[in-house]
């Protein structure tokens, strides 16, 4: 049986798909199909990350069997459109989440009146100092684990690292990744870790990012903008931003029978939930970019949205 990864590798066009592999995942298989089912329980309820990972004429059974496997208390998150659509078809009450969003690398520019302030930050942060270098797996990351806990601290002492939905940047499959560390006299005072894309969009994600505080300003946009560069030299395709919830929120992405509760419940976490998750803060920093592309991601519930569900998905994601 191929691992999960060549299975992602070969079947998924999700550009967070590298994230079912998170610690914490486990994996539904069926022998009949080349494919798998990332989920993680939380309370009653079985939390699945992204659709079905296989093969397109695989991917209605394999869902169906793993609809049989869990039972009904069964939530879907992070789907794209075409997920979406499955999903309603099987019995599923689909809504909008959020958005993610995507530059093509072989459009990138930071070129016009469009990205002075952008520009002007990047040119204060390289002024200040400011050199990028690649991380290598293996190499010694204890300064990189000083800022976490710093980064941490500042939120406050009842606020706990989000998981699930975001990345990581330890275990074993750190090699598949890539890690830049900004340095000020040689000084670590910053990293973003990327994660590779599959599919229609391959490329990377910006996936884990962290700063200290006392980090000048314009330090993570301009470590971004170093390792873009880098990549189109390289010639990749992508770089995504990743899934943002709550934003991008647009009528005329919902599928019919999106629970109108669900609906109301998603406008108004855009309006309020700063407290619950970071939306706004991180919407404005991947609108920075000028994303090309700006795709709808989707919750399934199987039969109608139940708030347990929705505590339970904030639950494992650490959000409350």
């Amino acid at each position: 049986m191929p691992s999960v990864l060549d299975t992602l590798a070969a079947h998924s066009d999700n550009p967070s798909s590298f994230l079912a592999l998170n610690s914490g995942n486990e994996y539904f298989h069926d022998d009949r199909f080349d494919g798998t089912c990332a989920y993680r329980t939380s309370g009653r309820y079985v939390l699945q990350f992204g659709g079905p990972f296989t093969a397109e004429e695989h991917r209605a059974p394999l869902l169906d069997a793993f609809v049989a496997h869990t039972g009904r208390r069964l939530v879907a998150v992070q789907l794209q459109r075409a997920d979406a659509e499955l999903y309603a078809a099987h019995g599923f009450t689909v809504n909008q989440i959020g958005a993610s969003y995507a530059v093509d690398l072989s459009r990138f520019t930071l070129r016009g009146s469009r990205f002075v302030r952008l520009r002007n930050k990047i040119s204060r942060a390289r002024r200040a100092g400011l050199e990028v270098a690649e991380v290598r797996a293996g190499d010694d990351c204890a300064e990189l684990d000083l800022i976490d806990g710093t980064w941490l601290r500042q939120k406050g002492r009842r606020v706990k690292e989000l998981r699930f939905l975001v990345g990581q940047r330890t275990g074993g499959l750190q090699r598949h990744r890539r890690l830049f560390a900004g340095r000020i006299g040689g000084e670590a005072v910053g990293y973003i870790n990327y994660s590779p894309v599959y599919g229609s969009r391959p490329g990377w994600l910006h996936d884990l990012s962290r700063r200290r505080p006392d980090a000048p300003p314009g330090v993570m946009e301009a470590l971004n903008a170093t390792v873009m560069e880098r990549l189109v030299a390289e010639g990749a395709g992508w770089l995504h931003f990743g899934f943002t919830p709550f934003t991008g929120l647009d009528p005329r992405h919902e599928l019919p029978g999106a629970g109108r509760l669900f609906t109301r419940f998603a406008h108004w976490m855009a309006e309020h939930g700063e407290a619950v998750y970071p939306a706004a803060s991180q919407l404005e920093y991947k609108q920075k970019w000028a994303p090309h592309e700006v795709l709808p991601e989707y919750i399934a519930f199987l039969g109608r949205p139940r708030p347990g569900a929705v505590w339970q998905l904030l639950r494992a994601t650490n959000a409350v």
